[in-house]
């Protein structure tokens, strides 16, 4: 079977005995003032043959008219993670609003990985980047903002670049203080990894707050982890190897606590009883076991970050964003 071609807007115009570049006006700004291209009955049929012939604007084309390709390309550690996922769709949403369509791609929080994909969406005519990988420290993001490539942070943060995120700092102490609240006064961290922002400042304004108050973290119950329910595992089963137990123990990510849960339970510990725990976040798997948490505002954070880009790429000066996280209280506490 062979295979239809594409109508051109040469071929509309001819049927339709019009220039071609009225035809092209008016069918790309359907939703402005389309006849001051044309007058309204030629409008009309113009929009009817382009309906009845199936033709579809070529963004390529475009693309290399307007110098933009209203593209975005977002960059995850992994889009299954649910709190990245939540946040792409406010990326995409708000990308949708604004005539944009955005690529994701993941990275694996592997650095090489990070730059690559970057690089690919950016040989593909991507108008701006958002990150939902950064360390900490990323010298690859330097390199973009020298060579003036627009690009935000979502999620994560890094010194001298734009982000949107939660204040993952004030998080932390919530979780502290009410962990102090309910009476206990000896604490274990699952602490995530040490490279990225969510766990610094997650870590730093719990840690901080017990200082405060005149309590503090044995530094054998201070566990670096990953962000998934398997490295909280793990690490629940270090604090388990000391010979003290601590009365409650923060995760910095759900999943994180849920694996340590998890341990908890089968070393035959009850929870809250005999551990209190608390996680970051507040997923849907959160609310079904009963985890107290600290509740992202993530879908905004997503939304907040396209608002940003957009603002970059039409050369506005603005500020780094950190939404405010509110503490959700459950049985595990």
């Amino acid at each position: 079977m062979s295979r239809r071609s594409a109508v051109t807007l040469k071929a509309l115009a001819e049927e339709l005995g019009l220039n071609a570049s009225t035809v092209s006006r008016v069918l790309n700004d359907p939703q402005g003032p389309a006849s001051k291209w044309a007058a309204p009955e030629t409008t009309e049929r113009i929009f009817a043959l382009a309906n009845e012939r199936g033709y579809r604007k070529n963004p390529y084309a475009a693309s290399l008219r307007t110098a933009k390709s209203t593209m975005i390309g977002v960059v995850v550690p992994r889009l299954q993670d649910y709190v990245l996922a939540t946040m792409y769709e406010g990326i995409d949403e708000a990308a949708a609003e604004h005539g944009y369509f955005t690529v994701v791609s993941n990275s694996l929080d592997d650095l090489t990985q990070h730059r690559t994909k970057a690089r690919e969406l950016l040989d593909r005519r991507a108008d701006g980047l958002i990150f939902g990988d950064a360390r900490f420290e990323d010298p690859f993001l330097d390199e973009l903002a020298e060579q003036g490539i627009a690009f935000t942070l979502v999620s994560r943060r890094s010194p001298g670049h734009r982000s949107v995120t939660c204040d993952d700092r004030a998080g932390g102490r919530m979780i502290a203080e009410h962990l102090i609240a309910s009476g206990r006064t000896t604490f274990g961290l699952i602490a995530g990894d040490p490279q990225v922002s969510t766990s610094i400042d997650r870590c730093a304004g719990f840690l901080e707050a017990l200082e405060q108050h005149g309590f503090h973290v044995d530094p054998a119950h201070l566990v670096p982890s990953g962000f998934d329910a398997p490295a909280g595992d793990t690490a629940a089963a270090k604090i388990l190897a000391e010979a003290s137990l601590p009365e409650a123990v923060f995760a910095v990510n759900d999943f994180a606590a849920i694996g340590a849960l998890g341990t908890f339970t089968r070393a035959g510990l009850t929870v809250p009883d005999d551990i209190a725990l608390a996680g970051f976040n507040d997923t849907p798997l959160a609310e079904s076991v009963g985890l107290t948490t600290a509740r992202s505002p993530m879908h905004q954070i997503g939304r907040q970050s396209l608002e940003m880009l957009m603002a970059i790429l039409d050369g506005k000066d603005v500020e780094s964003l950190q939404l405010t996280p509110e503490l959700t209280v459950r049985t595990s506490t």
